[in-house]
């Protein structure tokens, strides 16, 4: 009996946040351990749904970086990265839109198969996500160097058009992160970088990271719940923030100062990491505000 009882508070505690956020759009960056692992996909597309089934206007942005070095591997490209950066040139570009389109109909699948009505799109699709060459700037034994990485963007603007007419519809866009030049050129861009951008174009309540770690951490590995923008800031230039979370929490600095409400760094490996986040008042991982130091 204590059980079922235990049931009813937390759909209890989830009330004011189900009327709080109804009709709130979320992006979600989809990536890692939780899209690899076949238990937490299960998870993670019945989330969406709850997500959608409850008011809240969920929309997808996926990654896919693993399955694309797979790919080329198997086809025998070499990869080459500058700074964390692939280089991309017109062979790996068609292998990266073949690798994406493939992860994106079965996250598409998978979300329908669970009762919701996704559709997949490319950043490409409605001119959706508008994008420039990248021209990676680095520092060299004292010098500064600037690289052409080939087919990566960098996103000069976002038309939301496309993914405000499918949630006004009630589907759900699962979005690739491929932009499209001006000269119709595609470009391959963090997928990071898309769902922040995303997000500000959509003025979203929330942004939410997927990512394998907690959230961020102290230098004393402590968990930080909740970390002010300015903050974040400082604790990126004294290296408390590592090299890997850096993309992620500025991703975040810059939507909040695109109008995004809140953005989150959550740990994907857990179960029903989104719901846990959005439901409780602890959350989990590291939430990102505009508050100043």
């Amino acid at each position: 009996m204590n059980t079922v009882i235990e049931k009813a508070d937390t759909l209890l505690e989830a009330l004011p946040y189900i009327q709080r956020f109804s009709g709130k759009t979320f992006v979600i960056k989809y990536g890692g351990h939780a899209m690899e692992n076949e238990e937490l996909r299960q998870h993670f597309a019945r989330d969406i749904v709850l997500l959608k089934f409850v008011g809240m206007n969920p929309v997808v942005v996926h990654g896919g970086g693993p399955q694309i070095g797979d790919m080329l591997k198997k086809l025998g490209v070499n990869s080459r990265f500058v700074r964390g950066m692939r280089v991309t040139d017109d062979q790996t570009m068609d292998v990266v839109e073949m690798v994406l389109g493939k992860i994106n109909q079965e996250i598409v699948t998978l979300i329908n198969s669970q009762g919701g009505k996704a559709v997949g799109l490319s950043g490409k699709d409605g001119e959706m996500v508008i994008a420039r060459k990248m021209l990676l700037t680095v520092n060299e034994n004292g010098q500064t160097a600037t690289h052409d990485i080939g087919q990566v963007g960098e996103i000069i603007g976002v038309n939301p058009r496309v993914i405000h007419a499918l949630t006004q519809a009630d589907f759900i866009p699962v979005i690739a992160p491929v932009g499209v030049g001006t000269d119709g050129k595609p470009y391959n861009i963090n997928a990071d970088l898309v769902a922040g951008k995303v997000a500000e174009a959509l003025q979203a309540e929330k942004l939410i990271l997927l990512t394998d770690v907690e959230g961020i951490k102290t230098k004393e590995k402590t968990l930080i719940p909740t970390l002010g923008s300015d903050e974040a800031e400082k604790l990126i230039q004294d290296g408390t923030i590592g090299e890997g979370m850096i993309p992620k929490v500025e991703c975040c600095i810059a939507a909040l100062h695109g109008g995004v409400k809140k953005t989150h760094i959550i740990d994907g490996r857990t179960r029903h990491a989104t719901l846990l986040e959005i439901f409780t008042k602890e959350g989990i991982g590291t939430e990102v505000i505009r508050r100043t130091a």
